[in-house]
């Protein structure tokens, strides 16, 4: 099937939105997906503010893009706009780096007054770095997702099923597009 790259935006060590990409990978993996997680916050903070893309670190990561037939981009949202955490690693990608990808962008946040933050913030960004299929994103509150002292992760039932659908779509988007190249490949 296809390789997705998971990426979580998110600057905090207890991020909901780090617990809740690493949720959905389960869910993507049942699909038969090898999924890449990949928290922001663990590149080092001298490769992502040093802005050099020949640091060994944004290498390996812009190795991992390319390497992506998918990409879920998950993000806090912060005043109305993704995580700069997220800003300073699209910032050194390559200008074109999500040609042929297809692309799930994510976000979290406290109230539903940043939820167009995804199509005002986030979407553009994403379809100027080339991505193929930008699919429908998500908002999800804060408050509907629980992480419990075991880190076991709890979403409120309307986030759940509509997340559920979400990914399913990607994950459905995926397997129709990398199946079509193989398909042709044995025609060929």
């Amino acid at each position: 099937m296809a390789t997705i790259l998971s990426v979580s935006g998110s600057p905090s060590a207890t991020s909901r939105t780090a617990q809740l990409l690493r949720h959905l990978d389960t869910r993507l993996t049942a699909w038969g997906h090898e999924v890449i997680p990949l928290d922001v916050r663990t590149v080092p903070a001298e490769a992502l503010l040093g802005a050099d893309p020949r640091h060994p670190a944004i290498v390996e990561v812009t190795e991992l893009f390319a390497r992506a037939d998918g990409v879920v981009i998950g993000t806090p949202v912060y005043k109305a706009a993704y995580s700069g955490l997220l800003k300073s690693l699209l910032d050194l990608l390559p200008q074109y780096g999500l040609v042929g990808k297809t692309v799930l962008p994510l976000a979290t946040g406290g109230t539903t007054a940043h939820v167009l933050a995804i199509d005002y913030a986030l979407r553009p960004v994403l379809s100027s770095m080339g991505a193929a299929h930008i699919v429908q994103g998500w908002f999800t509150l804060d408050k509907d997702i629980v992480v419990g002292a075991d880190e076991t992760l709890t979403l409120a039932p309307g986030a759940a099923e509509a997340l559920a659908q979400v990914v399913d779509q990607f994950a459905e988007v995926l397997r129709s597009r990398t199946a079509l190249p193989a398909a042709v490949g044995r025609a060929a």
